[in-house]
């Protein structure tokens, strides 16, 4: 497979300019998601030092805890570091439930706070692995490359989009200290990705063989109101959890006196929920709480 070898060649340069330019191994960061897995066999293909880190964002499924658990014992039994590392927020550990009344909104598709704090804090300083992909969005395809030095001025960013990008001995050189990425796998269709794990026979999430199409927090509002509800369904205690936090971020508007706007006195946790899944329900509406028990996950 062209890619395979390709997605190896990148990987074996970006471990040489890890251990060039950081002195350290390159760090391959997984998800729980069938990318990360593909990164994962990659690495281990392309026969380079690596460490591995999971960010856990406090909202993933059970089924991606215990995936992520297996896969860190599996792991670490080849003598490989892993890392576990708990989000981080203003100096103190939080997770999603702390973090929305902190933040005063919900996370949303425009204002995704959620994923600079709870997915993206590892890694700082380092040479990071992801399986980051063009297919995945047009924000993607427009933004991501195959390698990449991030930093917070855009105009500081080098993002080479191919392999002989005549920028490539800026990005090589370049004496800033920012996280340096490599996504090996940038340019895979999603028919490649499960190609390669059905002809390499690579363990996955075990919730993709029971129909769920994309791996993340349960009711991440990139996911579409409809996959939303189907996992709340199946993770009602998580809806729960979502809807305390919005009581807690409104008695925190209230209690800073930030009740203009959308959310006024007397709106509820679970008023806000509905707003937030653009379900259609509003303050006020019959609720049926067996809704989507007929639902097919």
């Amino acid at each position: 497979m062209d890619k395979e070898k390709t997605a190896i060649m990148r990987l074996q340069e970006a471990s040489q300019m890890s251990l060039a330019f950081y002195e350290f191994p390159l760090v391959i960061t997984i998800s729980g998601g069938k990318d990360s897995s593909v990164c994962l066999e990659l690495a281990k293909r392309a026969k380079i030092p690596y460490e591995v880190v999971h960010n856990h964002t406090t909202a993933d499924a059970p089924e991606t805890v215990y995936f992520i658990r297996r896969d860190f014992e599996r792991i670490e039994a080849q003598g490989i570091k892993c890392t576990l590392n708990y989000p981080i927020y203003k100096g103190k550990r939080t997770s999603m439930w702390d973090l929305i009344p902190q933040k005063l909104i919900p996370p949303t598709r425009m204002v995704r706070y959620c994923c600079d704090v709870l997915k993206e804090g590892g890694g700082k300083g380092r040479f990071i692995v992801t399986g980051v992909r063009w297919a995945e969005s047009v924000k993607r395809a427009n933004n991501r490359g195959v390698l990449e030095i991030l930093h917070r001025d855009k105009e500081k960013r080098i993002i080479l989009n191919n392999d002989n990008d005549e920028r490539r001995r800026l990005f090589e050189t370049c004496a800033l200290k920012g996280k340096r990425v490599c996504n090996p796998i940038i340019d895979w269709t999603d028919a490649d990705i499960w190609d390669y794990i059905q002809s390499e026979h690579i363990e996955i999430n075990s919730l993709y063989q029971e129909g769920f199409r994309r791996v993340g927090c349960i009711g991440c509002p990139m996911a579409g109101t409809k996959s939303r509800q189907l996992e709340f369904v199946r993770y009602p205690k998580y809806k729960d959890m979502y809807i305390r936090a919005f009581d807690k971020m409104m008695a925190e508007r209230i209690r800073r006196n930030r009740t203009q706007g959308t959310w006024r006195m007397g709106t509820t946790g679970r008023d806000i929920y509905h707003w937030w899944m653009e379900d259609g329900v509003y303050p006020g509406q019959m609720e049926f709480p067996d809704f989507g028990e007929n639902l097919e996950v």
